[in-house]
């Protein structure tokens, strides 16, 4: 893993996230054995500390050169725990989806830790790192491109028994995927048809199955509804909150609707530009928000009632997104911030809960990475 420079350094500004009970395995039967152990409702399953993620840029074509980096994720910490729903919100290029793929060890990070019940997934490899991948599975945003058309439901929900043969025999696979297929509202006489011959909510109901193949106990839903008409996507979601009841899944949820996370998300994490601006639970960030993009992003949600739309203050954010190649000194969202202080500037605003709301018994006492976090009412969609 590369080493960050002093000055690039990321810094780690989540005080308030629970202490990683970390666990030594001198072996890799032990590793195995501490992953494959149970976790406790409520108690924390996956815990990201500050978390790195930078993409060279280079010059040349013989000799090569780095000229820069493009600052994808930038040092966040959050934590997931066993039986909830952590939704992620932000606009395209904040960083989300690189998130999915490094807690999904698809992308090597550059700096930071990924504890899953204790062991840092980021260090981890041979059998360790596959019982890793076999209890993390990942439903990903498009149902057209994610599904391969060359292969029948059967064999692409089936395929992660051919990675890990423990979790089916042989003989017992056929019928495993037409009870996948039941699970997620699909006839199991389906089981011989191929991507092509369903609709896009079907083929999302498919990707979905895949994922819980294995029995995984974290899902990675990756915009898992965007691409669905509404419809639609109101019978995925109420299939993964069955689902999640049903097997006792954790969810990270990542997502650009802001009413489908308040619907499925015990808790809402934001993001701008590779770093989280705010979390909390749902009643917090949607209710009581203290940083200024989360107060900008609720009042940009469409309101239907035409009364409470008269009334709403529509903040109206100015300049275009700072490039990840280049972002700004001390706070990420200082450019186009209304509140935006010398101080903005050179500090960078920790993410924590506000010293104002220290102590006090409001749902205003949530982290939030800003110098001059304050509540302000917005009006926004139900």
């Amino acid at each position: 893993m590369a080493d960050l420079s002093k000055s690039e350094e990321a810094v780690d500004a989540t005080p308030n996230v629970t202490e990683v009970a970390t666990v030594d395995a001198a072996t890799e039967t032990e590793a195995v054995a501490a992953i494959e152990a149970p976790v406790q409702q409520g108690e924390p399953i996956l815990q990201v500390r500050n978390l790195v993620k930078h993409f060279p840029l280079t010059q040349g074509i013989l000799f090569k050169r780095q000229v820069g980096a493009v600052k994808a994720v930038d040092g966040i910490s959050f934590d997931l725990y066993q039986g909830e729903t952590l939704g992620i919100v932000g606009e395209s290029g904040c960083g989300k989806s690189t998130v999915a793929k490094l807690l999904m060890t698809l992308e090597k990070a550059t700096a930071g830790e990924v504890f899953y019940k204790g062991q840092d997934i980021t260090k981890l490899s041979g059998r360790a790192l596959k019982a890793v991948r076999r209890n993390i599975q990942m439903v990903f945003q498009d149902p057209y491109t994610s599904l391969n058309p060359r292969m029948t439901v059967g064999d692409i929900i089936g395929e992660p028994f051919d990675i890990h043969p423990e979790v089916a025999p042989k003989g017992d696979r056929r019928r495993k995927v037409q009870d996948l297929l039941d699970v997620v509202g699909l006839n199991p006489e389906y089981i011989n048809r191929y991507p092509h011959q369903f609709s896009g909510g079907q083929r999302q109901r498919i990707g979905i199955a895949r994922g819980l193949a294995l029995n995984p106990e974290i899902i990675i839903c990756d915009e898992p509804v965007s691409a669905l008409d509404v419809s639609v996507q109101a019978q995925v979601i109420n299939l993964m909150e069955k689902l999640q009841d049903e097997f006792n899944l954790s969810y990270i949820f990542i997502a650009h609707d802001l009413s489908i996370v308040r619907h499925i998300s015990d808790r809402v994490g934001v993001m701008y530009l590779g770093k989280m601006a705010e979390i909390g639970t749902d009643t917090q960030i949607y209710d009581h928000p203290t940083h200024p993009y989360t107060q900008a992003l609720l009042s940009a949600v469409p309101v239907p009632d035409p009364a409470a739309r008269e009334g709403r203050e529509r903040i109206i954010l100015t300049g275009d997104v700072p490039s990840p190649a280049n972002p700004p000194s001390g706070c990420r969202f200082r450019t186009r911030c209304w509140k935006a202080e010398d101080k903005c500037a050179e500090e960078v605003p920790l993410l924590a809960i506000p010293q104002v709301f220290v102590g006090k018994d409001t749902q205003a006492a949530h982290e939030s990475a800003c110098h001059f976090a304050e509540e302000k009412d917005v009006v926004h969609a139900a």
